[in-house]
């Protein structure tokens, strides 16, 4: 029975952001050097959100665009959007009638999710974390790459499959944690995780004056009423984004200069968009390539689908089997 050793994937929320790629997505670059990995575009729970059918096809696209000028390489990582591989589907109503209700209501996602829609607080709010096992349990994936507001999720898919090879038989591994190196991002307003949602996001495709007009809306250190104040770099978030954008020996200099208020934080804000804007350049054009050849990407994601179907039509069969059903 095949298995993959990575296992990830993402919302189409249309707009990746600095945040998902420092967090996630290089992440998963480095993973396909050494591991076979598939990373799939999750629609099938961006529907918790009732989006509009045109809208989410596009953001798929638009979020497979992303994965292929991140560097993801389809020719060593499969690259596939959930819906096409039915397989999630089936295994999640199977896994659901494994997983008590209490489990689910302690999840804080649930709550979170269900306090920013409370106009939607639909039952798949309520089922995410199954289907997301189900994402992992069905490729029998040895690790996944989390942050630290997903390990709750993983933990339950984990006890899923425990439950699920105590009940049955052995079919599924228990999947570790690939914990990521980076620290929660914070956003613009140097409070919250960046999030679209939010508003707090600066766009991963943003043009040079996009990044610099968001970033000068940036909160830094509020201990700088004044020019002339010495700062604390140590809680300035827009100090944390210059460790990611900007060369070291350049960090030094900010730090310094921060400290002893001989630079002021609209000069801070300037330096880093431009680091930030000529780094992310590569990415930026590889995905302007991308948006004038459609076809490439449709067919990279149907390369992608076929090869996920391959593995999850294997574990299911041993599913099917194992419960009883055929």
């Amino acid at each position: 029975m095949e298995k993959v050793d990575v296992l990830s994937g993402v919302q189409p929320t249309g707009q990746a952001h600095i945040g998902n790629y420092l967090g996630a997505f290089k992440t998963w670059v480095e993973l396909q050097e050494s591991r076979r990995c598939f990373y799939c575009i999750v629609d099938l729970h961006a529907l918790t959100t009732a989006p509009e059918p045109a809208a989410l096809r596009q953001a798929c696209f638009e979020m497979a665009k992303v994965f292929l000028a991140i560097g993801l390489d389809p020719q060593r990582s499969a690259l596939f959007v959930q819906s096409q591989v039915a397989e999630h589907s089936e295994l999640a109503w199977i896994l659901q009638c494994l997983t008590p209700m209490g489990e689910l209501s302690r999840m804080t996602q649930f709550k979170d999710k269900s306090h920013s829609q409370p106009q939607n607080v639909n039952v798949g709010l309520f089922t995410y974390p199954v289907l997301q096992a189900a994402d992992i349990l069905v490729y029998r994936a040895e690790g996944v790459p989390v942050g630290e507001d997903q390990v709750q999720h993983l933990e339950l898919a984990r006890e899923i499959a425990r439950r699920f090879n105590r009940t049955y038989r052995e079919v599924f591994p228990e999947p570790q944690p690939v914990l990521s190196k980076t620290p929660r991002i914070l956003g613009l307003d140097g409070a919250t995780k960046m999030s679209k949602s939010k508003g707090n996001h600066i766009p991963l495709l943003a043009p040079p004056e996009e990044i610099e007009a968001l970033l000068r809306t940036a909160v830094t250190d509020p201990q700088r009423q004044r020019r002339s104040d010495p700062g604390r770099p140590w809680v300035c978030n827009v100090f944390s984004l210059h460790q990611y954008f900007s060369p070291p020996e350049e960090v030094a200099v900010v730090d310094l200069e921060c400290r002893t208020a001989a630079r002021g934080c609209v000069d801070c804000k300037l330096h880093l968009a431009r680091n930030m804007a000529q780094q992310l350049a590569p990415i930026r054009e590889r995905a302007a390539a991308l948006e004038r050849d459609p076809e490439h990407v449709r067919a990279v994601l149907a390369d992608g689908a076929a090869r996920a179907r391959a593995v999850a039509a294997s574990t299911m069969e041993q599913v099917r089997d194992a419960v009883g059903l055929g």
